[in-house]
This record gives C-alpha cells, sequence and structure tokens, in this order.
C-alpha cells in the first residue's frame, strides 16, 4: 500500500481539535475586565508530522474514536484515541486524545494524554496552557505551577497578556488561598511585570488579604502608571478604608488621560458612593456626551438629580427616555412618578404610575397608585384597583393583601385590615409574612390568644423568624404574664438576630420585668446607643430610675421627648414617675 505523510481532511476526524477541555467557572474579578488577545507576533512552529500508512485498521479506530465520542461513550473513545496517539505519534492526534480524556474526566489518563502531546509537539505552549487548566481544576496545584512557568517561557515576548490570561483559570479554582499561592510563586519570577503583581492582587482580594491586595495593586500601578485597570484596581481596594484617597487618584489620572471612559465610570459611581452628587453627576454628564453610554447614564443623572431635589433636571432627563423602547420608557414613566409625588403633584403621579404595564417596576408602581388614591380619600377605589390587579404568583398576591392591610390600618380600620389578611390565610395558610401581619394586628384588635397562636404557627413553619419570637415574647411581658417563658422567647430571638436593637430592647425589658436591673440597664443602653428610639428611652429611662439613678432616667427622658414631643409613651412614663 502506498505510504505517504498523513494529512487528516476530514472534518468528523478531527472536529475539535483545537478546542480546549470545556470551564464553565467563572470569577468575579474586582473591577471590569477587557478581554485580552494574545498577540499574533510569535508564530507556532508547525509539530514534525510523522508518515503513518492509512490502513484499514487506521481509519476503523480513527472512524471508532469520533462515533464512540459523538455518542457519549468517553470512556471508549478516551481510551482508542490514547492507543491511536500512541502508536501514530501523530501530534494532531494526541492533542485530539487529550481532549477527549478531559472531557470522560478521568485526571490520570487526561494527564498522561496531554503529557504524550507535549512530548510530540514540544515547541507549542498549548499543550501546557490546556494542561495547566486540568489540573488547576483537579486541585494539582504544584504540577500546575511546573505548566504554568513552561507556559510563561515560552511566551517571555508576550509575557503580560500571558499573566493576564493564565489569570481567569487561576482565579476560577474554589481554593482561593492556594490560587493566591500559585501566582505570588509565579509572579516572584517575575517580579517587573506589572500585570503580574495585578493577577496577584485580584486573587489575594478574593482571598480576603485586602493589604496584600493593596500592596501588589500599587505595584502594578507604580510599574505601569499609564495602564487603566492598575488604576481602576488599586482606586477600588482604597475605597474601603481610604475612600478620598481613591478618589484622588482616578482624578489624576482623568486628568492625564481623559479619553479614559472606564475610569470616568469608576469615577462616577464612586462620587455617588461618598455622596458627593454634584461632582458625580458632572461626571456622568461627561460621559453622556457621545452615544456609548446610552439611557443608563441618563437615568444615572435624572436619579442624582432626584437626590439633589433638582426636579427640572430630573424631569429633563427622564423625559429624554420617553419613547425610547419599551424597558428605557417604563423605567421613565416609574421615575416620573416619583418624581411628581416628591413635587406633591399626585395626579400627575398616578398617571405615570398607570403607564407601567410590565417590567421591575410594575408591582411597586401599582401599589404607589392604590396607596394615592388612599391618600386622596378614595380608599374603596383604591382596594377596588388592588383586587383588579393580576398577580403572577403567591408573593405577588401576598404583596397586594399586604398593601390593601396597610390602607386600611391606616385609616383606623383595624377588623377590616384584619379580615383581609385573614382571607388571605385561608388560601395561604402558611405564608410567614400573612401570618406575622395578622397576628400584629389581632394583637391591636384585642385578641391576645389569637395572636399567640398565629405567632406559634409561624414559628413552627419558620424557626428561624427571629421577630415572631421577639414579638411573641414582647407582648408577654407588655402584659406581664409569663415572664420567664417571655424571656426565653425574647433571648432566642437575639440569638438569631445579635445586632437587632429593637429585639436588645426586649431582652433589656425582660431583665428587667425578670428583676435583673444591672443585666436590664447594660443591653438597654446597648440598644439606645444604636437606635435612640423613643420606645428604648422610656424603657431605658423607667430601669434607671427603679435603680436609683433618677437624674440620669429624667435627662434621658427629656431628651428624647425634645426629639420626639409627640411621643405618647414617653409623655406617659415621665407622668408615671414625674406627676
Amino acid at each position: 500500500m502506498k505510504r505517504f505523510k498523513y494529512i487528516i481532511i476530514g472534518s468528523l476526524l478531527l472536529t475539535a481539535c483545537a478546542q480546549t477541555p470545556k470551564n464553565t467557572d467563572s470569577v468575579q474579578s474586582i473591577q471590569p475586565e477587557r478581554p485580552a488577545a494574545l498577540p499574533e507576533s510569535r508564530i507556532e512552529v508547525m509539530p514534525v508530522l510523522p508518515n503513518v500508512e492509512l490502513s484499514n485498521d487506521l481509519i476503523y479506530e480513527l472512524l471508532l474514536t469520533e462515533i464512540a465520542d459523538q455518542r457519549g461513550q468517553k470512556a471508549l473513545a478516551a481510551e482508542v484515541s490514547a492507543e491511536l496517539a500512541r502508536k501514530t505519534r501523530d501530534p494532531r492526534l494526541a492533542r485530539r486524545a487529550a481532549q477527549i480524556a478531559a472531557e470522560a474526566g478521568e485526571m490520570d489518563k487526561a494527564v498522561a494524554a496531554f503529557r504524550r502531546w507535549q512530548e510530540l509537539e514540544p515547541a507549542s505552549a498549548i499543550p501546557a496552557r490546556m494542561l495547566s487548566s486540568l489540573l488547576l481544576r483537579g486541585g494539582k496545584f504544584d504540577e500546575a505551577q511546573l505548566e504554568l512557568i513552561k507556559v510563561l517561557k515560552a511566551e517571555e515576548a508576550n509575557i503580560g497578556y500571558v499573566f493576564l490570561h493564565i489569570f481567569q483559570p487561576i482565579a476560577a479554582s474554589p481554593d482561593k488561598a492556594a490560587a493566591l499561592k500559585l501566582m505570588g510563586n509565579l509572579a516572584q519570577l517575575y517580579p517587573r511585570v506589572a500585570e503580574a503583581r495585578w493577577s496577584v492582587a485580584q486573587l489575594a482580594q478574593l482571598a480576603g488579604d485586602h493589604e496584600r491586595a493593596l500592596n501588589e495593586a500599587e505595584q502594578a500601578r507604580n510599574l505601569r502608571p499609564e495602564w487603566d485597570m492598575a488604576v481602576s484596581l488599586e482606586a477600588q481596594l482604597l475605597q474601603k478604608n481610604k475612600p478620598q484617597q481613591g478618589l484622588e487618584m482616578l482624578r489624576h489620572y482623568l486628568s492625564q488621560y481623559p479619553d479614559a471612559r472606564e475610569v470616568r465610570l469608576q469615577y462616577a459611581r464612586a462620587l455617588l458612593e461618598q455622596k458627593q452628587y454634584k461632582q458625580s453627576r458632572d461626571e456622568f454628564r461627561c460621559l453622556a456626551k457621545d452615544s456609548q453610554g446610552g439611557h443608563d447614564l441618563t437615568l444615572a443623572i435624572a436619579l442624582i438629580s432626584l437626590q439633589m431635589n433638582d426636579f427640572q433636571e430630573a424631569e429633563e432627563q427622564l423625559k429624554r427616555m420617553l419613547g425610547s423602547g419599551a424597558k428605557d420608557e417604563i423605567t421613565a414613566q416609574y421615575y416620573l412618578g416619583q418624581l411628581s409625588e416628591a413635587k406633591k403633584n399626585e395626579n400627575e403621579a398616578i398617571i405615570y404610575y398607570r403607564g407601567v404595564k410590565e417590567g421591575e417596576y410594575q408591582l411597586a408602581a401599582q401599589t404607589r397608585v392604590a396607596y394615592l388614591l388612599s391618600k386622596s380619600g378614595k380608599l374603596g377605589e383604591a382596594r377596588q384597583y388592588l383586587h383588579e390587579l393580576q398577580a403572577t404568583d403567591n408573593q405577588q398576591r401576598v404583596q397586594l393583601l399586604l398593601v390593601e392591610a396597610q390602607l386600611l390600618r391606616e385609616a383606623n380600620q383595624l377588623p377590616e385590615a384584619f379580615q383581609v389578611l385573614q382571607q388571605g390565610l385561608v388560601k395561604l395558610p402558611n405564608h410567614p409574612d400573612l401570618l406575622y401581619e395578622a397576628a400584629m394586628l389581632a394583637d391591636k384588635i384585642g385578641k391576645p390568644d389569637l395572636f399567640e397562636q398565629l405567632m406559634r404557627k409561624l414559628i413552627q413553619v419558620k424557626p428561624d423568624h427571629a421577630h415572631a419570637y421577639n414579638a411573641l415574647g414582647y407582648s408577654l411581658l407588655e402584659r406581664n404574664v409569663r415572664v420567664p417563658e417571655a424571656v426565653k422567647l425574647v433571648e432566642r430571638a437575639l440569638q438569631l438576630a445579635p445586632d437587632d436593637f429593637a429585639i436588645m430592647d426586649s431582652v433589656g425589658w425582660g431583665y428587667y420585668r425578670s428583676g435583673k436591673l444591672d443585666e436590664s440597664v447594660e443591653i438597654l443602653r446597648r440598644a439606645f446607643a444604636g437606635n435612640p428610639d423613643p420606645e428604648i428611652a422610656s424603657h431605658l429611662g423607667e430601669v434607671l430610675w427603679v435603680r436609683g439613678d433618677k437624674e440620669e432616667a429624667k435627662k434621658i427622658w427629656q431628651d428624647s421627648l425634645t426629639a420626639n414631643p409627640a411621643n405618647a409613651l414617653l409623655q406617659a412614663v415621665m407622668k408615671r414617675f414625674m406627676p
């Protein structure tokens, strides 16, 4: 049979030989990434191809490999392709064998297949690159490091780009500490490469080492002061503890590179985060001068203007979005409704809200319509409007019921509000929000037994509902009944929500009812320091008074009453102790 250099021309045989093993892992970088393509200055050396006889057996094995692979018989395909690569020593078949072995998910066989490919195509960096990704996914960081060193050495002419490329598979590893160690080891080999330092900074941030991240980002910027990604990363890291320094860095960079759009967008957002609204709006306006930003920038300018109470500017910007397309127009309609409310033009607000007929703001707009109708004295019309709305799921149905009950509550129609929630519980008997609100209303209309029944059912349905434990325990404390049980309930609530100041107040009140005055004062002070609410002030003052600290109690009450002159609870407790 004629012998010739073996060349495969059928797409069936080597369809995906240039593809890398699939990797669906993704990584959230600290700042927006721009894809970095490797420069094409480095030309791949064509591998040496062996002379192979195209025998019937060889054709059969080639076809068997591909058919098995297409039919999902990965193990068979991997076995036959590995044998083909061994017999022919053809680097293209070795590449295909490596790909199939990787897809089969058998780590040892896949590593062996990649090793053979490396042996047969030693001048190419591709096998080492793909093998390193495979080893990283398998958690073999030491072996991956050896392969990545080969990649870096082979691509030293483009070393910065290579670091940006290897960053993603390394960062995709769930073991962030190991990934950071690996990247740090690689970066030590190239201490003057900014991209290496940047990659370490990113991984340090992902691993929770903020100090190292900031240090590495600063090194990256010093090595390449003109590189926007280095400046952007360092400024973002500075936002945590030194926001003004981060802002100044971005401002200085933009003074030298005014066309750096991504950095300007970051600067605008950072200013907004620091509540520097005018400066932030100016930057967004600068970005909006061209057409790249679309309506997102227009909306940003409008919302900042709303925050600044610059209603005219907000309205102008939002009206620009009308007629621009379904999504943007609906967004503009919703915020124009908000703007009209801010201007006290409630009829106009209703018109805008009614125009929000779909999208993420639809339910919010609909509930605002009902609220504004009720506020204008049209409670019946508001309820009818809510009844005519079509909820898409149970959560929306519950939301509409809660809004209707709230409108009735504000109209002081408490029994009617309770009835609405009871009717909702007929269809959704275990919904936590309905149970909680119905229980609270039962307490308000003087049905303590029903209140307790509903709260206990809520605790059964949702055992981690801190506010259910708190509400039930506090109700018992207010009635001064079953105090030991009440204290256990509010203490359980505090375990579930240890930073909730209202629950701290309940626990302090429970200790007071139990005669533990010192413990009560201690936790009530914490609650009052976190939230100087008049109810907490009334409790803290009472405990202090009873303990003998009357002057401090008077001061707390008087200061709180000055800030809340209409608070009935404060007035009552002061009258009781200082008639």
